[in-house]
């Protein structure tokens, strides 16, 4: 995983996520990540037009975003 986020920072690369919040809610997330550490990534949420910052624990699936690369990359 830490391969493709850090791909993601370097590439302007669209990621999408599936991540489990801690009211255990699912939520499916477009973003691009800024920063990766050990515990947490921050991101810039392509839904909700804001950064945010994500456990990396409740990060339940995460892959390239390839349909939407090309709309996002400058």
């Amino acid at each position: 995983m830490d391969g493709l986020l850090i791909r993601s920072i370097e590439e302007h690369l669209p990621l999408e996520m599936i991540y489990l919040a801690n009211n255990q809610e699912l939520s499916q997330r477009k973003l691009i990540v800024k920063e990766v550490n050990d515990d947490y990534i921050r991101a810039y949420c392509l839904s909700r037009k804001q950064m945010r910052t994500f456990k990396r624990e409740n990060i339940l699936s995460i892959m390239p975003d390839l349909q939407s690369k090309h709309r996002y990359l400058h």
